[in-house]
């Protein structure tokens, strides 16, 4: 009997087959790649954080795939809309880089491409739990958010997707300063400066709500 999928996989399956119909005459370029640009190392900077960074984001994808269904706030059901269509969108890059690199799309230690500068902003990349990196939101906590439905659902939400925002920042940050593809050190640029203004908005709407955010992870 074969084992269900789960969604954050189903959406990693999605993503990589997007990734790979890239693959072919001009996929380089669309992806921001030289032709002649040798492949990273499979443990380097760029490699790692495309691998890594595309799981944090296709949680944070699969998070927001649930608004449309628990929430009606008009405000909430945008923010979720703007998060799915960015990540994934982001998801299909770094997926297509790792193809064209011959590298495959998941392994390798999680984050241990940022072992060598003191780890991921004070914390052991060897330290994760579960394999979660920092942010990632753990499944029983998926699983609650599941229950929920309209302004308990929506302050949830809030509160889940900005420590998963934060979380990933630090990746972000490290991999914009030191990735040596220039595509992905100015995708990373892109990502933690998005992030951290999405941040912003999300702690105005929970206060709006009537909540606090989590603690930063």
């Amino acid at each position: 009997m074969t084992a269900a999928r789960s969604p954050l996989r189903v959406l990693l399956l999605a993503v990589v087959a997007v990734g790979l119909v890239l693959i072919g005459g001009g996929a380089a370029v669309a992806l921001g790649i030289g032709r002649a640009d040798p492949a990273p190392a499979a443990d380097s900077v760029a490699a790692g954080f495309a691998r890594d960074m595309s799981r944090h984001h296709l949680q944070g994808v699969e998070m927001a795939n649930l608004v449309p269904e628990r929430s009606t706030d008009p405000e909430v059901r945008r923010l979720a809309f703007d998060i799915a269509e960015t990540q994934q969108n982001q998801v299909g890059r770094m997926q297509g880089w790792l193809a064209l690199w011959g590298l495959p799309p998941t392994g390798g230690d999680t984050m241990a491409w940022m072992a060598s500068d003191g780890g991921h902003g004070g914390h052991d990349p060897s330290a994760a739990h579960g394999g979660l990196m920092p942010g990632m939101a753990t499944e029983s906590e998926l699983t609650r958010l599941r229950s929920l439905s309209g302004t308990e659902f929506d302050v949830e939400f809030l509160r889940l997707m900005i420590r998963h925002h934060q979380g990933g920042f630090e990746m972000a940050r490290y991999a914009a300063e030191h990735a040596a593809v220039p595509a992905v050190a100015g995708l990373a640029g892109t990502i933690a400066e998005t992030q951290t203004a999405e941040v912003t908005t999300m702690e105005r709407m929970l206060a709006a709500r009537g909540s606090t955010p989590l603690p930063a992870p």
